[in-house]
């Protein structure tokens, strides 16, 4: 009898962390390696973030708290939605678990039986289909190509639903394509959820506050509070505050179904660290203007590595409204040879020449699910990035 479950066989690793953790053991090797597939900010936390962590030791914070959070991370949450997206979320409507990551975990394990269907655009965040499917839901992706900005569209959404269709998840600003919904994109997605009632929004707003070019940020129940009894409204303190490995994601809900994923969690992880859900405190009520002074930069950084992508051969690179991603197709680069004689087949085939001539880390768009692309996270230093992007161009040229 094997050990090991039949789910297992449903999954497959994480490609991004695979690449993050290749270019950390080749660096370990000797090797001269940039890499550029970590979706973290490269600013530490703030000192007053980090301030409050420690008041929260020093004050025996420690102990077990409540299983979706504390009151006091509960009110700031609530606070935030209500400031921010004019969202009203009672505490009871409101969980904080380990991450982003728990908190969709949890979502699908409460809600998907074998077969149920979960709508995903694609370019989708790698571990979207691997949670629905060990959840035992189908999980059924949508093309959304370059030509239309990598969104989705309403009749491609339209014709991807059926009477089995259980979630919709929406991610904007993108991972991996930094793609984020105008006001009337959304519109055009929300009127067509408008007429299947039986169809939930799962929206991952993690990437919120990292949009550039005064682009304004909507979440769907916000702009259609009529979808708000079946909308999740997903965020987290990761990426604007600079908090990746504190661990701290949260939503908001209906009730019935936030008591269900708590449940589920009280018999998982139970609750999220007590120190960081006080630091989290602090993020969420304490000050903001750090976030527009990290915009400036990492939109700077965008516009370099945008205009250098698209300097390279057979590199066509559009630009995104937030995240910290872009995602250059490399289509251009199918079909030809590097000097070593090996024939580019792929954009598998491409990152791994990358690595292999350049000592550049990027992620292969078949892991996001639309080819022929690849992920390139700009958040890391300008300097380096100016390093990987010559040396992208110059990997390109050397191509026959």
């Amino acid at each position: 009898m094997p050990l090991l479950a039949q789910r297992l066989a449903r999954i497959k690793p994480s490609a991004t962390q695979g690449v993050t953790m290749k270019a950390r053991a080749l660096k370990a090797a000797g090797r001269d390696v940039i890499g550029l597939g970590a979706g973290e900010p490269d600013f530490d936390t703030p000192p007053n973030i980090r301030e409050a962590a420690k008041k929260a030791i020093d004050a025996g914070e420690t102990r077990y708290t409540d299983v979706g959070g504390t009151p006091a991370l509960k009110k700031a949450i609530s606070g935030k939605f209500k400031r921010e997206n004019n969202l009203d979320y009672a505490p009871e409507q409101i969980i904080a678990s380990t991450g982003g990551k728990q908190v969709l975990f949890n979502a699908f394990l409460a809600t998907l039986d074998p077969g149920d269907e979960v709508i995903i655009p694609a370019p989708y965040w790698v571990s979207y289909p691997d949670m629905v499917e060990l959840a035992e839901g189908k999980p059924v992706f949508v093309a959304c190509p370059q030509n239309n900005g990598f969104k989705l569209v309403p009749e491609e959404l339209e014709k991807a639903i059926t009477p089995k269709t259980k979630w919709l998840l929406l991610n904007s600003p993108s991972n991996p394509s930094g793609a984020a919904y105008t006001k009337a994109e959304l519109k055009a997605v929300t009127d067509v959820l408008m007429r299947h009632p039986h169809v939930w929004v799962m929206t991952d707003d993690m990437y919120e506050h990292l949009v550039y070019d005064d682009f304004e940020f909507w979440s769907p129940a916000q702009l259609e509070p009529r979808l708000y009894p079946r909308t999740l409204t997903i965020n987290g303190v990761s990426k604007a505050y600079c908090m990746t490995g504190w661990r701290i994601g949260y939503a908001g809900g209906p009730k019935d179904l936030i008591k269900a994923m708590t449940d589920i969690q009280g018999h998982s992880t139970s609750n999220p660290s007590s120190v960081s859900q006080a630091a989290s405190v602090e993020a969420l009520n304490g000050p903001q203007d750090f976030i527009p002074k990290n915009n400036a930069v990492f939109k700077e950084r965008r516009d370099l590595v945008v205009a250098m992508l698209n300097e390279a051969k057979g590199i066509r690179c559009p630009v995104p409204e937030g995240a910290f991603y872009v995602y250059p197709s490399c289509a251009g680069t199918i079909g030809k040879t590097t000097p070593a004689g090996k024939r580019i087949e792929t954009d598998e085939d491409f990152v791994t020449y990358l690595l292999e001539a350049e000592g550049v880390a990027v992620v292969q768009g078949s892991a996001f699910g639309l080819v022929p692309h690849f992920r390139v996270s700009y958040a890391t230093s300008t300097e380096l990035l100016r390093d990987a992007c010559k040396r992208i161009q110059r990997a390109c040229a050397a191509l026959k």
